[in-house]
């Protein structure tokens, strides 16, 4: 299975969501990275992703997107294949 990194925050109710979608994948383990309140990781998360908004998730070397995004490749019957390619 592809290596899941995601930047996130606590708060983040769409963070919770996209967690808890990719469980359900079959995802136990993910590289989380907490941006809440760390001017450095958010500003390394915009760099690397040009968005400004979390989550932001990694699959493997593929930049998903947020959670509207690993929601749409779900419904497409997409995500299952990103995550085992």
């Amino acid at each position: 299975m592809n290596k899941v990194r995601m930047y996130r925050t606590r708060s983040c109710p769409y963070c919770r969501r996209a967690e808890k979608l990719l469980k359900k994948h079959g995802v136990k383990k993910m590289h989380v990275i907490d941006v809440a309140g760390n001017k450095k990781l958010w500003a390394a998360m915009e760099k690397e992703t040009r968005r400004n908004t979390v989550p932001q998730i990694f699959i493997g070397d593929v930049h998903v997107g947020g959670y509207d995004d690993l929601a749409a490749l779900d419904r497409k019957g997409k995500l299952d294949k990103l995550l085992k390619s």
